[in-house]
């Protein structure tokens, strides 16, 4: 069995890089397939987006208030990522709980229900008067940030047509970077506004979910899923037999114990290739940030949030220019070369002091790093058992090691003169040091910078497992049957036949029950 795994691994990286892409009469242009999308494709993967854009704005309030929550709690650095930590740990729980649900009742009132959640944590949180009450709501909030992902790309990609995908997985993706950009401006521009200083950005945000929350109430169900649902229902009465929720229920479950049984590898597969992703993009160069750029580099909060401001301005231009290339060349062969591209900036990232020098560092690395995750959603979503691809995608975390890092190296940087610093230096931690890169250190410059303690590495590591992994590039999942059908997590358990357009509609005023058992 372990030769067999090698030999598939080989023939991905070496022959299977460069998917074919076979044209067909029905494939279309981009810009025409752009064009072609009718109201409700539009309104379907804008709510994924917002989905994604919340979740973001939410996680990364407490990136940005770092320091000002050591201060509120009397904490250190090390202490508060802990909350960051604690969050991306429990992240799989929620990816698991509303995915399955979401893949058992629909689109549309799972995604409501979890930015309704999400919602009232972050408002909770902005209330807080101690820091084990911080941690327990920050660990809650985890459960209820893992089930967005899943639930928006689901929402956002499958009801649109192939040739738009790939363009629409890096717009997708950096809905992330967008929310993180709103976060930044907010804390800019409102919180030092407010006498309540980082508590004005937890409320913030805590609107903006519920705010998206109401939007997706407002809209219908997927149309896929819709579909799907009806194509079953059809099935089920050519069999002369009709099942009910509860019964819906267990086939469910035991279609995903089926997936399970089938699909094992590929799950530890991505769990070990999602692993390196996260470090490599976002917990590494974003969650920690701003807390870098004012302890390790000396700059004032408001020079840390102008600076992580232009970084994601990058890395929303990264994941659009990355994603549609994946329509072309490949998703893994995308991912692979945005990775080097970041990797080669990172120099740039780390080496300067001038707010200048930094700032297009962090353009530059988020361009290359943040742009790799264009690819992602779609990726993840051809990759994914089809009857499971709100399930299936887990985000596994790993923000803390550079806060314990950072702490356990030092660097020294200018201050002005003071009582306390009469030499104008301060030994501070290196948060810089443990994000560089691997390779040769530039010693005869920088002797204090080594460049090799950790994003190369993962960089190498990411592109390794990427290049090895499986693609299925344009595979069509919208045609796939639904997990509570007998037989839905079979790989060819495509709908055959088309739904009428009237079973459509009929299951479509049908929301309301969807969950409460009747479907």
């Amino acid at each position: 069995m372990a030769s067999a795994i090698l030999s598939i691994l080989q023939t991905n990286a070496v022959h299977n890089l460069i998917p074919k892409r076979e044209k067909t009469k029905k494939q279309k242009s981009l810009l025409k397939a752009l064009v072609g999308l009718n109201a409700r494709q539009w309104a379907e993967f804008g709510t994924g987006w917002l989905a994604w854009i919340c979740d973001s704005i939410d996680f990364y309030s407490v990136s940005l208030s770092v320091t000002n929550l050591s201060t509120q709690f009397g904490k250190d650095t090390t202490d508060i990522t802990r909350a960051i930590t604690l969050t991306l740990l429990l992240r799989p729980v929620g990816a698991i709980l509303f995915g399955m649900i979401s893949d058992r009742y629909g689109r549309k009132y799972p995604l409501a229900l979890n930015l309704l959640l999400i919602s009232c944590l972050e408002l909770c949180a902005g209330f807080v008067q101690t820091y084990s009450e911080f941690l327990a709501l920050r660990s809650l909030f985890g459960v209820a940030m893992g089930g967005i992902w899943g639930l928006a790309a689901s929402t956002g990609l499958e009801n649109l047509p192939i040739e738009t995908r790939g363009l629409a997985s890096g717009v997708l993706q950096e809905g992330y970077a967008v929310g993180c950009l709103v976060a930044a401006i907010i804390n800019l521009y409102l919180v030092p506004e407010q006498a309540h200083s980082w508590r004005a950005l937890f409320w913030c945000a805590a609107g903006i979910s519920m705010f998206a929350a109401i939007v997706r109430l407002c809209l219908p169900e997927s149309q896929v899923f819709l579909t799907a649902r009806a194509y079953a229902r059809i099935r089920e009465g050519s069999r002369g037999r009709r099942t009910r929720g509860l019964h819906r229920t267990k086939i469910f479950l035991n279609e995903t114990k089926k997936m399970l049984r089938r699909h094992w590898i590929l799950c530890i597969y991505a769990v070990v290739f999602m692993s390196g992703q996260c470090f490599d993009g976002i917990d590494v160069l974003q969650d920690l940030f701003p807390t870098y750029i004012q302890i390790s580099k000396g700059f004032s909060a408001h020079d840390a949030t102008t600076m992580t401001i232009i970084g994601f301005c990058g890395a929303i231009m990264g994941g659009a220019v990355s994603g549609a290339i994946s329509q072309y060349i490949g998703r893994r062969l995308s991912m692979i070369l945005f990775v080097l591209l970041g990797a080669l900036f990172i120099p740039l990232w780390i080496l300067p002091n001038s707010f200048a020098g930094l700032a297009v560092g962090a353009f530059c690395v988020q361009f290359g790093l943040q742009g790799s995750w264009g690819a992602m959603a779609i990726h993840l979503a051809e990759m994914s058992p089809p009857a499971f691809r709100a399930t299936f995608p887990g985000v596994p975390s790993g923000a803390q090691i550079e806060a314990i890092g950072g702490n356990n190296f030092k660097t020294t940087i200018s201050v002005p003169d003071s009582m306390t610093n009469p030499t104008g230096q301060e030994v501070v931690p290196d948060y810089g040091r443990v994000q560089g890169i691997s390779g040769v250190s530039i010693i005869n410059h920088h002797p204090n910078i080594p460049l090799g303690i950790l994003i190369g590495c993962v960089a190498a590591f990411t592109m390794i497992v990427t290049a090895v992994g499986p693609e299925h590039h344009g595979y069509e999942f919208e045609k796939h049957r639904v997990a509570f059908e007998e037989g839905g997590a079979d790989n060819d358990a495509v709908m055959t036949e088309e739904v009428p357009e009237e079973m459509d509609e009929a299951f479509a005023g049908k929301d309301d029950a969807i969950m409460v058992g009747n479907v």
